[in-house]
């Protein structure tokens, strides 16, 4: 059977890879048991994946309504919010959950205004990277306007930590993260990825299969291998522009003659 090369199924792709790492010949089936292995294999190997940012091709965002904190005392609202499938930022989408992020890629938050204007302003959120930066504010449970955020990727559900806190029903916090791949797959699920994925997968896979099974490296596959993330790392690339900490910037130098600085 050809292999079908828009919307090819798991047991498409596994058949194809036992196939070109030689562990089965042309036109065979695999047993159950090499199938089985190689779904395990499939699902690791995205797994990975899910935590390369130049392997995900997309961000997404997702928000929550300033929430009260756990004593439901009017405006005081929320240190810790959880992050995940159903958390408080849900990353439950369309009946699939996935995992929770492992990192924070950025930050804001927008202020409610009720019947206020429409183009209302969003404030980005500067990103602290260890519990250890956390550690060193002094009054965690300050309640004003938001300017940092701290993510601890705790497991099964992250947590966000906005600091200052802001007051509950006031603000829209937002996140940013990567758009998990196909997570958990079983053998008559399609790979809904961009086309680009098939070859990697594929190439990737069998590499993996051959070391799985002992047989020696093929230079040509790692090769391919290779190739066909490069390809994937082109597309997926995003660059943010420098962003220099205010402390190193030089202030402007005052010129007497124009009564200004530059």
């Amino acid at each position: 059977m050809a292999f079908p090369v828009d919307s090819p199924t798991v047991q498409d792709m596994l058949t194809l890879c036992l196939q070109d790492a030689g562990i089965i010949g042309l036109g065979q089936q695999a047993v159950p048991a090499d199938s089985t292995n190689a779904l395990a294999r499939l699902n690791w190997m995205l797994a990975g994946w899910r935590h390369q940012r130049w392997l995900c091709y997309n961000l997404v965002n997702k928000s929550v309504v300033t929430l009260p904190d756990n004593t439901g005392s009017g405006l005081v609202g929320k240190q810790i919010y959880t992050v995940g499938p159903g958390g408080d930022f849900n990353t439950t989408v369309a009946g699939t959950s996935y995992q929770r992020p492992d990192r924070i890629e950025f930050a804001f938050f927008r202020q409610i205004v009720p019947n206020g204007p429409t183009q209302q302003t969003d404030y980005p959120l500067e990103i602290l990277t260890s519990w250890e930066d956390y550690n060193r504010i002094g009054i965690k449970k300050l309640g004003t306007f938001p300017t940092t955020a701290f993510y601890s990727n705790d497991f099964p559900l992250g947590s966000f930590y906005p600091w200052p806190i802001p007051q509950a029903g006031l603000y829209e916090l937002f996140i940013t993260i990567k758009e998990q791949l196909t997570g958990s797959l079983t053998f008559t699920d399609d790979l809904m990825l961009p086309e680009e994925y098939f070859n990697a997968i594929h190439w990737n896979l069998a590499v993996i299969l051959r070391s799985a099974y002992d047989l020696p490296p093929k230079p040509g596959d790692i090769a391919f291998a290779k190739n066909s993330l490069n390809i994937i790392r082109g597309a997926n690339s995003q660059i943010t522009r420098l962003q220099l900490p205010g402390e190193l910037l030089r202030p402007g130098i005052y010129n007497p003659y124009s009564d200004n600085f530059r």
